[in-house]
């Protein structure tokens, strides 16, 4: 897991699927199919989202594009407020 931004309306996470070793002879129980992910939290609402399949494809290009050309804070957050829309889970701490 590693925390992409954070801001004080957003925070973004990038979760990577755990993968096994070459020395783990770990048998699946099923078919396994490893994914990544982004979760992104809006702050301000309390909820957040979780990127994944075509949808954290799609935002990982966008992250690579920021890394070729490096946006101002306001980008960043239009961005990730576009994203927020959709954001429909509470975010609930334990």
């Amino acid at each position: 897991m590693h925390m992409l931004y954070d801001s004080e309306s957003f925070a973004v996470v990038h979760i990577q699927a755990d993968a096994l070793q070459d020395n783990e002879a770990a048998v699946p129980s099923g078919p396994q199919m490893p994914r990544h992910g982004f979760e992104i939290v809006d702050k301000r609402s309390g909820k957040e989202l979780y990127l994944d399949g075509s949808w954290a494809e799609m935002f990982q290009q966008r992250i690579s594009a920021w890394q070729q050309n490096t946006p101002s804070q306001e980008e960043v957050e239009d961005t990730l407020e576009g994203y927020a829309l959709l954001a429909q889970m509470p975010v609930v701490m334990h």
